[in-house]
């Protein structure tokens, strides 16, 4: 029996096809506990420190509740509905206990921090107050958040704000992500943010659906350079495959490979010799894993750790010598010239 997602046609736009994914109802999550803590390596000063990494419970990102990314999956971990102020405190209390003065500080959502359906005002400055001991102290949002008025009233000397700007091409975030914004959106959110000297995380992600292995590389490399102008540092996210998603669909048909890891490491050697102080960075959610961005399996752990060396490091001689016989697959895959890129009615 054919399911409610194999239409063809004009049956579907894109932001409809991309909710019909979600859970027809949400989970019962306990929304006095965080998503998740966890701690790991990053850089504050020039130097590799310890991060601690939070993720509260909260309401979600609204664009997911509305539409949503072809890719993103996090919504799953949401609440989707409001959680109560004094839960979201009971959350910043339970990670506190497990504070260890890590010298950076990231707190996540599953949506955006700014977003006052999410964290309501005064919520957002008591969490961001519980962590202004920190060197580094990283907030995400979109765009649509971003204004000089909601910065000032939360503002701290430690915050940096992530953006994900996914890719600098509006076609691409209009056909490819099914983006709630696009670049002009970015660029006067990224202005308001150098107005008040507040530093800047870009988040580019490495192969969308619809896209070629060569033209995801292509389309990076040229999303880096574009972000260069406004971040102090970029992070490539390689798209894995999240449950309850269009690409989670396209990849159980067939229809979509995970990005190689070997053209990560294209992207971080064709752009770091050129953007000069900021820094390039990635972390790739369940690398090494076939939902994650992997090779043939055999080289993947050692390119996985040279990505990582070259994170903390910014070294592009980490990549030196790494080889194995899939190289030459990967080579051919880029010969591929057929993206199959879907079209909207």
């Amino acid at each position: 029996m054919p399911s409610k997602h194999d239409q063809k046609g004009d049956a579907w736009n894109l932001p409809e096809l991309v909710k019909s994914f979600r859970p027809d109802k949400p989970k019962d999550f306990d929304e006095t506990g965080p998503i998740a803590i966890w701690t790991e390596k990053d850089v504050s000063n020039g130097k590799i420190v310890d991060a601690f990494i939070l993720i509260l419970r909260t309401s979600g990102c609204y664009w997911a509740l509305h539409s949503g990314c072809t890719m993103c999956g996090y919504i799953n971990d949401a609440r989707m509905e409001p959680v109560k102020p004094q839960n979201l405190g009971i959350q910043t209390e339970k990670a506190l206990r497990r504070y260890g003065g890590e010298k950076v500080v990231k707190i996540f959502t599953s949506g955006s921090f700014l977003d006052p359906n999410e964290i309501p005002l005064d919520m957002q400055v008591e969490i961001l107050k519980s962590f202004e001991d920190a060197e580094r102290l990283i907030i995400e949002s979109l765009p649509e958040f971003i204004t000089e008025k909601r910065l000032e009233e939360i503002r701290q000397d430690n915050m940096e704000i992530a953006m994900g700007l996914e890719s600098a091409s509006d076609d691409i975030l209009e056909k490819n992500i099914n983006k709630s914004f696009r670049t002009k959106d970015y660029i006067r959110a990224a202005e308001v943010l150098k107005k008040l000297r507040i530093p800047l995380k870009t988040y580019i992600l490495l192969k969308p659906p619809f896209m070629t292995e060569r033209e995801a590389i292509e389309d990076a490399v040229n999303s880096i350079f574009f972000a260069s102008e406004y971040s102090s540092e970029i992070s490539i996210n390689p798209v894995n495959v999240q449950g309850f998603t269009l690409v989670h669909y396209l990849w159980r048909r067939g229809e979509y490979r995970t990005p190689w890891l070997w053209s990560l490491v294209e992207v971080l050697k064709k752009t770091k010799p050129h953007i000069g102080e900021v820094r390039l960075v990635s972390w790739p959610t369940a690398g090494g894993t076939v939902r994650g961005a992997h090779n043939c399996g055999k080289c993947d752990k050692n390119v996985l750790k040279a990505v990582e060396h070259f994170s903390l490091t910014q070294d592009v001689s980490a990549f030196d010598g790494l080889k194995c016989t899939c190289l030459g697959i990967w080579r051919d895959s880029l010969e591929i010239s057929s993206s199959n890129r879907f079209v909207l009615p």
